[in-house]
């Protein structure tokens, strides 16, 4: 088997785009002699994603309810379809792990192909990857900072605190007042640090996996690791490529909490294997202001974040100190930020997202030549990335690894539980709705689509 492995090159390899990025990615990866690179015949994307939520089991949902559950919890599941491309950029928890892959192949386009892939995986021989249905390419998204004109401004305003501490750090918060009436002050607060979208750019000539024919999900004994074939009509023999752990799906992030909205909560969790930073973001309301925080060094909303990012890109943030670093197990949000409002007659709950960012490999065959005047045109290309999210209530300690929640006080007592439980204040919420700003209601399900998710 050939295959070369390129674990420092970042490289453009989407099609009808990435020829010039390809080149001059490949010419400073040469050094000062730049090498002319074509773009190669066939392209393999692979997203794997983790999902949870802190302190429940893994919610493998089958049929209609498991889609319906996953798209209220912020995954991107179409049409009810317990699976669908697409779901891996989101932070979707039902089903816990995410396999997207999309492929362009240049001398076919659009045609009918198929992954061969190891019996670790248990999702049987091969998967198939169909053409893109006409109402399934996503529609494009909006730029950073961009105001959607659908929506009512708020009136309120939106508190921004940052980095991990007991107590709130001078100069915070950051205050943007939406009373002013300014458009761009709405666009400005979700503005901030993103990444330049390295996916596939999904359209006629691709073709996906999961579809219409297999929506099979990875189980949870389930391993990427070995090798892999694509096959098909039009597809180099040559494709071939062995994935390692390091590009296997990442183990869930065993994530606790503790701690009042009154206190400064603790958060930690233990080390994720091939997690090569960390990030934490919460967001709640107290009565007319959105309060947010994130474990970055910069006061930035973070909504950017939460994506698939480069490995140049994690170092860097990493080094500016945006990301936790990964030998970092623990992080404190500070005293009261999250404390109802004085005279608030209702206690929102605020939730937190967190990342545990895998990285990204690429291969190609054949490999770059050693001579820089020699022109490389590879065969094809695999880019392979892995993240892992959680996402957790805070103000009510709870623990993931047994897989339920921790018990509160008065259960440790021996007492009985209160009547309202987690569940049905889940289910009162949902229908009544939290008012973040005057006249604007938001349900948690709202939340977790809307901003917790794509």
């Amino acid at each position: 088997m050939a295959h070369h492995s390129i674990p420092t090159m970042h490289i453009d390899l989407a099609p009808r785009r990435g020829a010039l990025t390809f080149l001059m990615a490949c010419g400073f990866a040469a050094g000062l002699h730049a090498q002319a690179v074509k773009p190669p015949k066939a392209q393999l994307w692979l997203d794997l994603s983790t999902g949870t939520m802190a302190g429940m089991p893994e919610m493998d949902m089958p049929g209609g309810m498991g889609g319906a559950l996953a798209g209220m919890m912020g995954g991107g599941s179409r049409g009810g379809a317990p699976n669908s491309y697409g779901m891996a950029r989101g932070m979707n928890v039902m089903p816990p792990r995410v396999i997207d892959i999309a492929f362009h192949n240049s001398l076919r386009p659009g045609a009918e192909a198929a992954q061969a892939i190891p019996p670790g995986m248990r999702m049987g021989e091969s998967l198939p990857l169909l053409p893109v249905r006409r109402e399934a390419v996503p529609r494009g998204e909006r730029e950073p900072g961009e105001v959607p004109q659908d929506v009512e401004r708020p009136k309120g305003r939106i508190l921004i605190y940052w980095g991990c501490g007991e107590t709130v750090r001078p100069g915070q918060p950051r205050v943007i007042d939406l009373a002013r009436g300014n458009p761009a002050d709405f666009g400005m607060a979700f503005a901030g640090r993103h990444a330049p979208d390295r996916g596939a750019k999904i359209g006629p000539s691709h073709v996906l996996y999961p579809n219409e024919r297999n929506t099979v999900v990875l189980p949870r004994d389930g391993s990427l690791v070995g090798e892999h074939q694509v096959r098909g009509e039009g597809v180099p023999a040559s494709m071939k490529f062995t994935l390692a752990d390091a590009q296997n799906v990442m183990q869930p992030i065993q994530l606790q909490t503790q701690g009042t909205v009154q206190d400064s909560m603790t958060l930690s969790w233990s080390p994720v294997p091939h997690a090569r930073a960390y990030y934490l973001h919460a967001m709640s309301s107290t009565g007319n202001d959105m309060v947010m925080w994130s474990s970055a060094e910069t006061p930035d909303t973070g909504m950017g974040l939460f994506d698939y990012l480069p490995n140049r890109t994690i170092e860097q943030w990493t080094r500016e100190r945006v990301l936790l670093r990964p030998d970092v197990t623990r992080c404190a949000v500070p005293k009261g930020i999250f404390a109802p409002a004085a005279g608030a007659r209702e206690e929102a709950t605020p939730m937190l997202r967190m990342m545990a960012y895998g990285g990204e490999s690429n291969f190609a065959h054949p490999p770059r030549p050693a001579d820089p005047k020699a022109v490389w045109e590879p065969e094809w290309a695999v880019r392979v990335r892995v993240k892992a999210h959680t996402m957790a209530m805070l103000g009510q300690a709870q623990g993931q690894g047994d897989g339920s929640a921790r018990r509160a006080p008065s259960q440790q007592r021996g007492e009985e539980p209160p009547p309202a439980t987690a569940a049905g204040q889940q289910e009162q919420q949902q229908e009544q709705g939290v008012q973040v700003f005057p006249g604007v209601q938001v349900n948690p399900g709202t939340i977790l689509r809307g901003i917790f998710g794509r």
